[in-house]
């Protein structure tokens, strides 16, 4: 687990055996789990959703709570109609359910930005950039996903990135820490921050957060996390042991929080904000305005949210975070532990199929999260197979992650842009990548049965599966069924919806 002092504010409703029958209830709560396709083999199945690292199906019961909350829709900055008022203070409880989310104290703000990690941690390396212009070296790990890697290059100046460390079976996992304490004391004059993934969406690799934490305060840097993939899983806490460990700023994804819809969020440290404008300027963050001037309000995290905020998302999100809460991120970690541990033991007894990065879960902790490659056939060809004869959904490529990808691989980049270190182009057919499997809450042992049977029975016939496929061609490393196809417009289309709706509205108004 994340080595978190505090977990979180919100206290656990109920009896471990409640919470447990709680837990088994949101299970099922989760739209899109009976969602059917037809497959190649003229067969039509319930898709089985293995993909919650991009993104997580969404909480129905959350979505019940916003459509009641939006009875009272209007928009916030007013207290003088009900509607305005209430939102504004539902607003308002967002921000502190999200906060309670992450045991964030009174000296942390928590802002809604964009729709993940990716606006989070680009506003705030802007910010740092601007409060800390002397200080122009970042240093980031190997494992990073893009998203907390490109907006600290493009925003502050110099990345570098640290190895990993290799467990006792020789496995990539998580950040060498010495190589780290080593990194922070060569550039400690210009270092602005750490910014270090909480968990990789590579390998599912759990980092020690705080003590990272402590490493970068001892040279007087700051602490940033990217908790993207780690939120939903486990127990996730912006306080330590010590006032030392504590994380400067943290970034979360609603998407991937099981609240597609909903906002990024930033918890950081109010004192960051100090004496700074804002990096986006509107309406709903000034005192007063006149032509030649404008004067911002000093209230977080109001003046860090400028324009009509994404009050649906907001509200989604907030309940989703304070139904994990209640039932208790706890119970969360145990019941995704067993279940990562049981695909582990599925997917490491097929003959020929690779596991990368640490993966005995007592020598590395990590979340539900493993990928791998099957020996003689193409990432894009296995994900391609398991979706049409199975109806698995899995995600391959690089997961936004190249660097990483490519070092587990054996094929680390040389710089030059032209080829990787082993020689070898990566032309559209040999693209690197591997298949991942990502866990989520609605996921059960049956599931993992499922994707091990398919598997297995793709590594048993791989010339079969062959010659069912093509590359695609295109430089993605995906391949494509020569026979079988079920276009998207098949299974919905906007237009045809909205056509259908008026349809039957104008016949139902002519029998009235």
């Amino acid at each position: 687990m994340i080595d978190s002092a505090l977990p979180t504010r919100i206290e656990p409703l109920g009896t471990r055996p409640q919470r447990k029958r709680h837990l088994e209830a949101l299970r099922t709560s989760f739209t899109g789990l009976d969602t059917e396709y037809p497959l190649a083999d003229g067969s039509t199945a319930a898709r089985t959703y293995l993909d919650s690292g991009a993104s997580t199906l969404r909480l129905t019961v959350a979505d019940d709570i916003v459509r009641r909350a939006l009875r009272h829709y209007a928009n916030t900055h007013s207290q003088l109609h009900f509607g305005a008022r209430i939102m504004t203070h539902l607003y308002h409880q967002a921000h502190e359910i999200a906060g309670d989310f992450v045991d964030a104290s009174d000296d942390y703000t928590v802002v809604f930005n964009g729709s993940g990690v990716t606006g989070g941690l680009n506003r705030m390396a802007r910010v740092l950039a601007e409060r800390r212009p002397d200080r122009d070296v970042v240093i980031t790990t190997m494992m990073e996903h893009h998203a907390n890697d490109l907006p600290h290059r493009k925003h502050v100046g110099k990345v570098v990135h640290v190895p990993l460390e290799k467990d006792p079976d020789g496995e990539a996992g998580r950040v060498d820490v010495t190589a780290l304490r080593h990194a922070i004391e060569e550039h400690a004059d210009r270092l602005n921050y750490v910014a270090v993934t909480a968990a990789s969406n590579v390998t599912g690799i759990i980092n020690p957060i705080h003590k990272i934490a402590s490493l970068a305060h001892d040279a007087g840097a700051l602490c940033v996390v990217d908790a993207a993939q780690s939120a939903a899983h486990v127990p996730v806490s912006v306080q330590g042991a010590a006032p030392d460990e504590a994380i400067d700023v943290l970034c979360m994804s609603g998407h991937k929080l099981y609240a597609p819809g909903s906002p990024g969020v930033i918890v950081a440290r109010k004192a960051l904000f100090e004496g700074l404008e804002p990096q986006e300027v509107g309406g709903g963050i000034v005192d007063r305005v006149e032509t030649d001037s404008y004067q911002i309000m000093e209230e977080l995290p109001e003046r860090e949210e400028a324009g009509t905020p994404n009050l649906p998302g907001a509200f989604r999100l907030a309940a989703t975070m304070y139904l994990l809460g209640r039932v208790g991120m706890d119970l969360v970690e145990e019941d995704e532990r067993e279940r990562t541990q049981y695909a582990l033991e599925r997917f490491a007894a097929i003959d020929g199929l690779q596991i990368y990065g640490a993966h005995r879960l007592e020598v590395a902790d990590r979340i539900g999260v493993i990928t791998f490659n099957l020996d003689d056939l193409p990432h894009g060809l296995v994900t391609a197979a398991l979706n049409d004869y199975f109806g698995i959904a899995v995600r391959n490529e690089c997961f936004c992650a190249q660097p990483f990808v490519r070092q587990l691989l054996g094929r680390a980049g040389t710089g030059s842009g032209n080829e990787d270190a082993a020689g070898e182009d990566c032309g559209p057919e040999t693209q690197p990548g591997m298949v991942r499997v990502s866990l989520g809450l609605y996921n059960t042992d049956a599931d993992v049965d499922a994707a091990a049977e398919a598997l297995t029975d793709i590594a048993e016939r791989p010339d079969w599966y062959r010659a069912k496929y093509r590359p695609a061609l295109n430089g993605s490393g995906d391949w494509v069924h020569r026979d079988f196809d079920h276009p998207p417009e098949c299974s919905f289309s906007l237009t045809e919806a909205v056509d259908d709706w008026l349809q039957s509205a104008e016949g139902a108004v002519a029998n009235e």
